[in-house]
């Protein structure tokens, strides 16, 4: 059986592939697929991706396509989730800031370099049309748990995460939601290191239709609501809002969509140079 394995953020989105896990789908193509969960997100998952320690990822659309650009050897081979990431903007409940505004020029809590949280909050500053060289600083916290522990002492004055996944600390504390920043394009992607897709394309095929027949019925299963609510501990209302804005794709990444990505890169200063798409995007 061949073996592969995946990363992937431990959040509602990811839910498909523990379904389909669970049932074993990939053994029936003589597949063993294994998930592993970067709590780290998408700067953690690029590292894991050119050190060969992950076959394939499910990761955020800004990040692999800059990292693929800075020399990571993958091709993002499919769109996973096609609509926008809302990203929360928290700040500490104890804090002296109550808008997006208030927060310029100071330092946004980061998981690491590369990653998500780091490059949305330069698309954050360029919305909110601030001088990202002089309005933007960073304190690297790891996660959301370093940013749970760390914000409220004062290390890092905002956090940007998926707003979704953070609603229960709002709700709860310690955080407080300022403001939101939706992502421009689609949020998640499938990528795949070049050289697995090399030896065995007609794997990776495999285990994309495998995970397309369930994104396509994702919405449809009996009380997936609450199988979400229970997982993830989240209010069943608040699940039912990100089920009526969320949507998979089997689809890869279009020319203009992957151009506006790269624009936006330029634009921030986050890659020095384009790339041809046919050295990002993998078509079968």
């Amino acid at each position: 059986m061949k073996k592969y394995l995946i990363g992937g953020v431990p959040e509602h989105f990811n839910l498909p592939w523990y379904l389909t896990l669970r049932n074993k789908e990939y053994h029936e193509k003589g597949i063993n697929l294994r998930w592993q969960d970067f709590y780290g997100g998408t700067g953690q998952m690029c590292k894991a991706l050119r050190e060969k320690e992950i076959d394939m990822a499910v990761i955020l659309t800004e990040g692999i396509v800059r990292d693929i650009i800075n020399g990571n050897p993958c091709k993002i081979v499919q769109i996973f989730v096609n609509s926008p990431l809302i990203w929360g903007i928290h700040v500490a409940k104890n804090s002296s800031y109550h808008s997006i505004s208030d927060l310029k020029g100071k330092a946004a809590a980061i998981s690491r370099f590369g990653s998500g949280s780091h490059l949305m909050a330069y698309v954050n500053a360029q919305n909110q049309g601030w001088d990202t060289e002089k309005d933007l600083k960073f304190e690297v916290v790891k996660n959301l748990n370093g940013a749970l522990e760390k914000l409220p002492q004062g290390i890092g004055d905002y956090f940007m995460w998926e707003k979704f996944t953070s609603k229960p600390y709002v709700d709860n504390g310690p955080f407080r939601l300022v403001g939101e920043c939706p992502t421009p394009w689609p949020c998640f992607v499938i990528a795949v290191r070049n050289e697995i897709l090399e030896e065995d394309p007609q794997a990776i095929q495999d285990i994309l239709n495998i995970i397309n027949n369930t994104t396509r019925e994702f919405k449809d299963i009996p009380s997936i609501d609450r199988m979400i609510s229970n997982r993830y501990e989240q209010k069943l209302e608040d699940v039912r809002e990100w089920l009526s804005l969320t949507s998979w794709s089997q689809n890869n990444l279009d020319n203009s969509t992957l151009d506006s990505v790269q624009n936006t890169l330029i634009d921030l200063d986050l890659i020095d140079n384009r790339c041809e798409n046919d050295k990002i995007l993998h078509f079968f």
